[in-house]
Parts: structure tokens; sequence; C-alpha cells
């Protein structure tokens, strides 16, 4: 790219105005670009205002399907699910139980928004286990070096293969499989095709980071890890070339969509991702960036409505063809 030098080059002459600026945007935000995720929480009789996420709670299923019918009100396309079940067990169990929370949520917002609105269903056992973790947890070894317990790869596939189909018989769109076992969407894929449920799409976390930006979601989920932590499974925030290598390996077993998570932090992951494979691509603009947002704003530091749409639009500029993101219901009647 060779432009003109100035004098003849002038690029203010197309910022001029707002029709010319409009005009040669580059990238548009829209709502159907909004994917909004809720939770959902056994055993409250009302909705529970999620301290570090202003303007979000845990719900009820009551206080679920109205605010999911909200969004669809506002023209956000797409909604992610997030289950907090009353009981909880080593191998969280509820993830999958026909009864189970979140399938009684699937069920429920299927009847009320029909093929409207696509539900995705986040496929992890940490808001499930009794120890926080997103797999089972291997038997004990005193020899082992380290730090906190180890989550047994191969048997946490055989509970993911029960939770995909559990979610897809209960009416989930879409399967989000967020655990980053090795293996895992090839195991789900083969468990919904046995299932009958070989058009059921796979949405996979591919390249989830080891973050410090979860702490917000980890108190509205109640899936923190009771001891430990998770980056025996979660990715190396200091490594880009190891993100398209899970990649490739997702689509290789059969993913139809990727994801990456966080976002802001990750935007050249992002833009990575999206040149290499092409492929649908989300990013999940997750609890922490929301919340820096929102506290910087309440303080007055930063206009909030223009901070939230520009990171939006950085998110959609790097690659993103669907925006995860606590800010869907502020950010869809703007656009």
């Amino acid at each position: 790219m060779q432009p003109a030098p100035f004098p003849v080059g002038r690029p203010r002459r197309l910022r001029r105005s707002r029709v010319l600026r409009e005009l040669v945007r580059e990238h548009e935000l829209s709502r159907r670009d909004l994917v909004a995720p809720l939770f959902v929480k056994e055993g409250i009789s009302q909705a529970a205002p999620i301290a570090s996420m202003p303007g979000h709670a845990q719900h009820t299923l009551e206080s679920l399907r109205k605010e999911a019918a909200e969004l669809a009100g506002l023209g956000v396309p797409a909604l992610l699910l997030f289950g907090i079940p009353a009981g909880k067990d080593a191998e969280g169990s509820q993830a999958w139980a026909a009864e189970g929370i979140i399938q009684r949520a699937l069920r429920a917002l299927r009847a009320d928004l029909g093929d409207d609105v696509a539900l995705i269903a986040d496929l992890c056992l940490c808001e499930y286990t009794d120890h926080g973790h997103c797999g089972v947890l291997a038997p004990a070894d005193p020899g082992a070096v380290g730090e906190g317990p180890v989550v047994a790869n191969d048997p946490t596939l055989e509970l993911y293969r029960r939770v995909a189909v559990a979610q897809a018989e209960a009416g989930a769109s879409v399967i989000a499989p967020s655990g980053m076992m090795d293996g895992q969407v090839g195991a789900i894929r083969g468990a919904l095709d046995e299932a009958g449920f070989g058009d059921t799409p796979i949405l996979a976390y591919a390249a989830k980071y080891a973050s410090g930006l979860y702490c917000p979601f980890r108190e509205a989920a109640e899936g923190a890890p009771r001891s430990g932590d998770r980056t025996g499974y979660q990715m190396d925030p200091a490594n880009g070339d190891e993100a398209l290598r899970e990649v490739a390996l997702d689509v290789a077993e059969g993913a139809d969509m990727v994801m990456v998570k966080p976002a802001l932090a990750y935007l050249d992951v992002l833009w990575r991702v999206k040149q290499a494979f092409g492929l649908p691509t989300a990013a999940y603009h997750v609890s922490g960036e929301y919340a820096m947002v929102k506290a910087a704003a309440e303080r007055g530091w930063v206009d909030g409505e223009r901070v939230m749409l520009e990171v939006l639009t950085s998110i959609r500029r790097a690659g993103a063809d669907l925006v995860v993101t606590y800010f869907a219901r502020d950010a869809a009647p703007l656009l």
C-alpha cells in the first residue's frame, strides 16, 4: 500500500462529514453480531444481582424467561446459557440430569422463543462439581510435583458426551464446550451424531486462556476451583502459535465455529485465527473486561456508552463474526 504523499493525498477529505465517514466505514457493528450470556440458578426465589457485574443477575427460571424475551425483543439473536445447580457432586452429574436446571431452562426458552433465538449451551462441569474444576479429578498421586488437583482428561470426555446429548435433547441450538479438554470436540461430535443430533453445531472454545479476567464470572457462576487453578488445561497467555494448533485440532474434530476467550487482550490471536481458518469465529468479551468499563464509567472516568461501542467494534474489526458480551442488552438498542 503506497498512498499518495501530502499534499496530493489528504485522508481528512473522507472524514469531513458524517455521510462520508459512514460511506467508507470498513466494519459495522450490528445487534445481529451479539450473543448475550445469562445465568440461571436453581433454588432461589428471585433474581440475585451480581455485585461485580452491574446490570446482571443470577436468574430464577421465571426471571430468565423474562430477560430472554426482552433481549429477543431488542434484536439480540443468541443467548449463551450457564446453569448453577442446587446440589453439586464430584462428577457434576446435574450437568446432564434430565431435570437439571440448564435442561429445564433450555426447554422453557425453546417453548417461549421457538427458533427465533439461538440457544447456545455452555458445556463444562465447573459450575456443577463440588471441587469447581472442569472435569473429574484424577486419583491423588503422592509423588506428583505441582500445586492443586489434576483433571483426568479422558474420563471427563465421557461425561461431556452425556452433557452434550442432554443439552441437545432439551433444545439447545448449539453446543459450546468450554472445558479445554484434549479431544472434547471429537467426543461431543461423536455423541451427538450417535444420538441423532447430527445437525446440531458445535461452537468450540478453541483458544481459551488462563486469564485473570474471569473473576466476576466465577462469582456469577459459582464455579471457582476450591483448590489449585486451571493452568493445567487452559492456555498460557504468552502463547499465540499454540492457539492456532488448538483451533486446528478442534476444526479437525468437527467444530463448526471456534472461539477465542478473552477478547480484548487477545485481539492478535483472534485476527490470526480468522485469517488462518476462515470459519465463523466468536470472541468472548469476558466478565472482567465488562466490569472494568462499567466501573470506570460509574466513576465518571470514561464515557461508558462510547467506550462500550468502541470496544465491541474493535472485536469485530479483529475478525469476530460473533461477539459474546455482557454488554448485549446495553448495546442492542443503540445499533
